[in-house]
């Protein structure tokens, strides 16, 4: 099982994450996973922080002379932004009858009084029974995510090895939207190569792969920012090159739409999860919705020779891959942080207010998409290392390529399956 821990405040001093069950003899390339860090920090719409930040990865653990070990992956990633405070987020008991003036001053300035609707900040602070508000937030941030992002490359690099291309882009900031596009450009953007996708999407500010639109989305988040609001937004990943038959359909906690929903939706601020175009098909009659399959004699089908003309359940049957391309829509709620905020209740009084604001962003769907990008490649690479022996990079390697012959020849009807 690959397992990800991760510990540290958004102001404290560092992040650090640690990744349990990595297999032995993966290639680390410090580079692409310093490169999907500094994609996280992008996208037009970002708060100033991300001026101050400059995301490296500090390996402590599980990585020697560029290889992993087979031990736990452990690394951190600094908080620049904690020197401005260093006080306010000191680890040791602090007398505020010692503390210089400015000392007192940054503890008043950074302190949480009044709750964020949408936030963490009630139901966190009600939970561990705080004192301040500012030891839900710290926590709740999605400062956090970069531990993620830095996980999931590593996730990707094991993906990648086994012939798995993955990309993550924007579908939506706010009103604008693909689903406004013409079917026939909808249709050649999703014909793209996952590679050439993943390229235009990065070369648009907002990490849409559609020029016009990203031009639209800017103008929309420029003008949230003026309104003092905040926009959310919808992100779509897309997988190929998976074999049928990673998840279960035995048990509920190995299904994979299961674990895929449940990594998703643990992004913050991320309030729906959708595979294939499961919301419309919730309205269709069945036949009208499940892909119905036929021969392919070419055997270059996504699962050999078993052809499918449609993929609306999104590359999952069952709670198990099914050899098509794995669609999943991510649906943001705008970040409850707003200059214009929303009446709200103070703390510790309870008494009418008005909500607590802080430097944020007004728009991080960008910076959402690299995050689901990550979290869709670490259930995806478990699901490999659960069903594959993954001891070693050589021994993965070779147990997915002996699979994959074996449905090629199946699919054939090479194989002879019968009892």
């Amino acid at each position: 099982m690959l397992r990800l821990l991760t510990a540290g405040e958004s102001h404290g001093p560092k992040l650090t994450a640690m990744i349990d069950g990595m297999p032995a003899g993966l290639s680390v390339d410090i580079a692409y996973i310093e490169a999907e860090l500094a994609a996280r920090q992008g996208g037009y719409g970002r708060s100033g922080r991300q001026k101050i930040e400059k995301d490296k990865i500090d390996i402590t653990g599980g990585i020697r002379h560029g290889l992993t070990t087979g031990a736990p992956v452990c690394f951190e990633i600094q908080n620049r932004d904690h020197g401005n405070w260093t006080t306010v987020m000191n680890s040791a008991a602090i007398d505020l009858s010692a503390l210089d003036e400015a000392g007192k001053k940054q503890i008043q300035d950074k302190r949480i009084e009044r709750f964020r609707p949408g936030h963490a900040d009630l139901s966190g602070t009600i939970k561990y029974r705080l004192k301040e508000v500012r030891d839900v937030l710290e926590r709740s941030s999605a400062r956090e995510t970069a531990a993620r992002v830095g996980a999931g490359s590593l996730a990707q690099l094991i993906l990648r090895a086994l012939g798995v291309k993955l990309t993550a882009h924007v579908v939506a900031i706010g009103p604008v939207s693909m689903n406004s596009l013409s079917r026939e450009e909808q249709e050649r953007i999703e014909a793209m190569d996952l590679g050439e996708l993943l390229l235009a999407s990065r070369d648009s500010s907002v990490y849409c792969p559609h020029e016009g639109l990203s031009e639209q989305m800017e103008a929309t988040i420029l003008q949230a920012l003026k309104d003092g609001d905040s926009l959310g937004g919808v992100v779509r990943v897309l997988v190929d090159g998976l074999p049928p038959g990673l998840g279960s359909s035995f048990q509920w906690d190995r299904k994979l739409d299961g674990q895929l929903a449940q990594s998703l939706m643990s992004i913050q601020s991320a309030k729906a999860v959708e595979i294939g175009t499961g919301v419309e098909n919730a309205a269709l009659p069945g036949s009208l919705v499940h892909d119905a399959m036929h021969r392919d004699e070419s055997g270059k089908s996504p699962c050999y020779y078993v052809g499918r003309k449609t993929n609306r359940c999104g590359g999952l049957e069952g709670g198990m891959t099914n050899g098509e391309r794995l669609i999943l829509h991510v649906y943001f709620k705008p970040i409850p942080t707003m200059k214009k905020g929303l009446p709200s209740l103070s703390f510790p009084a309870f008494t009418d207010s008005f909500a607590h604001y802080e430097r944020s962003d007004v728009c991080a769907i960008p910076a959402a998409s690299v995050v689901a990008g990550a979290m869709v490649s670490l259930t995806l690479a478990n699901a490999f290392l659960d069903k594959f022996a993954a001891d070693t990079m050589v021994d993965l390697q070779e147990s997915v390529e002996t699979y994959r012959q074996y449905v090629r020849n199946l699919t054939k009807g090479k194989v002879d399956n019968a009892p």
